[in-house]
């Protein structure tokens, strides 16, 4: 652990080597997306995908530099920047939503860290902010932004209150409370502060149909392919 960890007082930071590697898995796990096919060859990113996807991200990366509200010990209230990384399932599926919510997670730990150990590290930076490409399971669904952003913010939040429970539930009896209370209060209140926001913008009807029409876009190669084999 001291390769790629150094414990400052009670949680550890990156070391340069810790954050080469965090960069070699990110590469890593964007090359894996690019180059894997399905058993009909046509399930790798396009380079279209690419782009509409790294965009999103890089909007999540800079929507989560402005912080309404930062939490004193991880998370914060932004300015919807998960709703970006969910985005991208919505365009593309579940695999492209995990993939980029996977690397948006490593982003995050690269700029933001907040480690008191692997476990937790896992917990906060792997499963709860991977939790959000599960957005990709109503990509096809009526109403799919809206079902797809709440099922990734839920996501994200049963990883969070793991993590609280497993890793701070000792802070719990500051406050007289269960564990689980306490993690599920902290954790629903800037998850559930950003997504009541987000949830209202969203439902604005001419943002609403902005976001379609970018989906649209996003996928119009596709519907070009289909009506050309149809007719």
């Amino acid at each position: 652990m001291s390769l790629f960890l150094q414990q400052v007082e009670d949680t550890y930071e990156i070391t340069v080597e810790g954050y080469g590697l965090l960069v070699v898995l990110l590469i890593a796990a964007l090359i894996a997306a690019c180059f894997f096919t399905g058993r009909d060859n046509k399930n790798h990113f396009s380079s279209k995908q690419l782009v509409f996807a790294a965009m999103c991200v890089t909007l999540a990366m800079i929507t989560n530099m402005i912080k309404i509200f930062d939490m004193p010990m991880g998370g914060s209230i932004t300015l919807f920047s998960m709703f970006f990384i969910t985005f991208v399932g919505y365009l593309y599926g579940l695999r492209a939503g995990l993939t980029s919510a996977l690397a948006y997670g490593l982003l995050q730990l690269i700029t933001d860290p907040y480690i008191i150990s692997i476990p937790q590290l896992i917990c906060d930076y792997i499963l709860a902010f991977g939790a959000l490409g599960l957005s990709g399971l109503f990509s096809n669904k009526k109403h799919g932004m809206v079902l797809g952003y709440l099922t990734g913010i839920t996501g994200r939040l049963f990883f969070s209150v793991l993590s609280g429970v497993i890793f701070f539930g000792q802070y719990a009896a500051d406050y007289g409370m269960h564990p689980f209370t306490y993690s599920l209060a902290y954790n629903s209140l800037y998850i559930g502060a950003e997504g009541i926001l987000t949830m209202i913008l969203i439902s604005i009807p001419s943002v609403k149909s902005a976001f379609n029409r970018i989906k649209y876009l996003a996928n119009e190669d596709d519907v070009r392919e289909k009506f050309s084999h149809a007719s």
